[in-house]
């Protein structure tokens, strides 16, 4: 970690000192370039909460370890980097000069790869990326295509740099956008136009235009003015903000410095969940270190405009991702939402007018200010424009943080980037959006990856969760999940949210337990629809989405756990009935030893009976018979 830095007194200073670090990074992206300070070799160590949760932590250790007992410490660098994208493979590992990837590192490779690698200069082929057993091994991160398809800007420091070093960041070109912004400050229209220029529309969740935001903002009365960044992040599954601010926290920070100074503002906070200590331990690094070198606080390069960014933990309530509810919540009230209008950007905090966007959204202001809002628009679809970030999860062969241009198609995310389905299963259909979104079928499969036509199609963007289910997944029942995650987590300030989703939850388990009624799905429509309409907040209103789409999609499947109570993926287990073939059955009585309720009979070595009266239809038995896989579902 970085203990002095100078403090830099204008842009020609900030220049100065990129050329500087400059050379600390060079061996990552030429391998010609001259040591630094003796430094002949990098090993990057994907140390985000999920490497460092399957033992990217013990890795970069056992590493370390190793290169001092050969005397190699001081000429080798181990760099603990934020998400390198690819998590099911982790934890992952980067060599430089050489540009080698090894994956599923464990802390008894170490000593391989310094003696053979590091040492001997030879890959270590056990460790390299290969796409099954008989094709070939790939030795370089972005030849693999999980990487090859994708369009990493708001990502690209992520998983290759430090993100505790300063240094690093502005090697890269860090910071340089907000001194370009404050060259500017006597003309902030200019930097909002280039912002409206770029199309950007908000990555939490609602897309709306954020140049247009802004402007309400910067337009509307108040002597004092604040900025907040949304990294409440509640959607299961999703880690995109997360993943971000341990990665690259200084992006985040300088987009909304210069966002602040677009708006008129001079203080703002990030609201971050407090489940998010690496998040929170990053970026208080990040604003420490920016203070140090004059890029945040007072007098910010010799400027003589000063903003100060605070972080405020939130107790982790999903409705706290709604703006009114989150502005709440720093002011110390309970995090519930408010009618609107006014809108935020009239009357937010403390009622105040205040600018409210998520993290990737801020990620992305720095590289359309350096580079132009045409730059920026240059990718994506005539109204959504540039990238966006998904976190990829579910019956996936390759799940992990992925960044797009918008527009791209659904199969090519799923089958090109994710690899397809998982144990050559069928794909059913892809929940996007978070627990909020919308499930699209195969049908769908082509269609483009964009606001608009994401929500003809009954779905939405939201902020990037994207969960994928196979043939075996019952449609009913995931729309169950996800209303059970909604429901359980309204706030139950407004009746159609608090009451509505019990009801159509109630709905929901008696139709996976084999209790639906004529009539079940005209109710749930209704009650649906009626949410839709009368919600108080986004959230309410949206959380009918899965039910409203699954009816669209997969109605066949409600009506035959209604009408013939059977469930077509044999999912749900009331509507299951477990039997045993006779002609597999090996009479190992396995199966009796696990059944609960002893409604298993035989005996050994002959053929086992399932008492249909007696069966709870628990799965046990199941389980168990995994040699002869004699147990029937139906």
């Amino acid at each position: 970690m970085t203990t002095a830095l100078p403090r830099l007194a204008n842009a020609a200073a900030l220049n100065d000192f990129q050329k500087q670090a400059l050379p600390k990074i060079a061996i990552r992206h030429d391998p010609k370039a001259p040591p630094y300070e003796g430094v002949t070799h990098h090993i990057m160590v994907c140390f985000d909460t999920g490497c460092h949760a399957s033992g990217g932590g013990a890795v970069a250790l056992e590493l370390e370890k190793e290169l001092a007992a050969k005397g190699l410490d001081k000429k080798v660098k181990v760099v603990r980097t934020g998400c390198h994208g690819f998590c099911e493979i982790g934890p992952l590992v980067t060599v430089y000069p050489q540009d080698l990837f090894y994956i599923r590192v464990k802390p008894e490779d170490a000593a391989e790869i310094v003696e053979k690698t590091i040492i001997g200069g030879q890959p270590l082929e056990r460790l390299f990326y290969k796409l099954n057993e008989n094709a070939p091994a790939v030795s370089k991160w972005k030849d693999i295509e999980f990487y090859a398809l994708q369009n990493r800007i708001t990502l690209r420091n992520c998983g290759h740099m430090d993100p505790g070093e300063i240094e690093e960041y502005i090697a890269g070109g860090g910071y340089q956008a907000l001194a370009k912004a404050l060259g500017m400050k006597s003309n902030p229209e200019a930097l909002l136009n280039e912002v409206k220029k770029s199309g950007l529309r908000g990555r939490g969740g609602g897309g709306f235009p954020t140049g247009i935001k802004w402007e309400l903002c910067r337009k509307a009365a108040g002597d004092k003015k604040y900025v907040v960044c949304n990294a409440d992040e509640g959607d299961p599954g999703a880690f995109m903000d997360r993943s971000l601010l341990e990665g690259d926290p200084h992006r985040v920070l300088e987009g909304m410095l210069i966002g602040a100074l677009v708006i008129g503002a001079d203080e703002g906070y990030v609201y971050v969940r407090a489940e998010y200590p690496g998040a929170i331990r990053r970026l208080r690094q990040a604003i420490s270190q920016a203070e140090q070198m004059g890029l945040y606080g007072n007098n910010i390069l010799g400027s003589g405009w000063n903003c100060t960014i605070h972080i405020k933990e939130g107790a982790g309530a999903f409705v706290c991702g709604e703006e009114t509810a989150l502005l709440r919540s720093i002011e110390g009230e309970r995090g519930i939402p408010t009618a609107r209008p006014p809108f935020p950007a009239i009357s937010g905090l403390w009622g105040k007018p205040t600018n409210n966007n998520n993290v990737e959204t801020w990620a992305n202001i720095p590289d359309i200010i350096l580079n132009g809002g045409d730059w920026f628009a240059s990718r994506g679809t005539e109204k959504s424009k540039g990238t966006k970030v998904f976190a990829l999860a579910g019956k996936l062969n390759h799940t992990g943080l992925v960044e797009v241009p918008i527009g791209i198609t659904m199969r090519k995310i799923i089958f090109d980037i994710g690899g397809g389905i998982q144990n050559g299963k069928q794909f059913k259909a892809v929940q996007i959006g978070g627990p909020s979104g919308g499930c699209l079928p195969a049908s769908l499969l082509d269609l483009p990856v964009d606001y608009d036509s994401l929500v003809e199609a009954g779905a939405m963007m939201g902020s990037g969760g994207l969960v994928v289910v196979d043939e075996d997944t019952c449609m009913v029942d995931l729309a169950r999940f996800f209303l059970t995650f909604t429901q359980s987590e309204s706030c139950g300030k407004c009746t159609p949210c608090r009451e509505g989703t019990t009801r159509m939850l109630d709905i929901l388990n008696n139709i996976t337990q084999g209790k639906g009624q004529k009539g079940d799905i005209e109710l749930l429509e209704t009650l649906a629809r009626s949410i839709k309409q009368a919600a108080l907040c986004g959230l309410g209103q949206t959380s009918p989405n899965p039910i409203l789409s699954t009816l669209r999609y997969f109605r066949s499947e409600y009506e035959a756990h209604i009408n013939d109570r059977k469930c077509p993926a044999r999912s749900c287990s009331a509507l299951l009935t477990f039997t045993i073939d006779k002609d597999k059955c090996l009479g190992c009585c396995a199966c009796q030893k696990v059944c609960p309720v002893e409604a298993i009979e035989g005996d050994k070595k002959e053929p086992h009976v399932i008492n249909q009266d007696k069966c709870i239809k628990c799965g046990s038995c199941e389980d168990v018979c995994r040699k002869a896989k004699a147990i029937n579902r139906s």
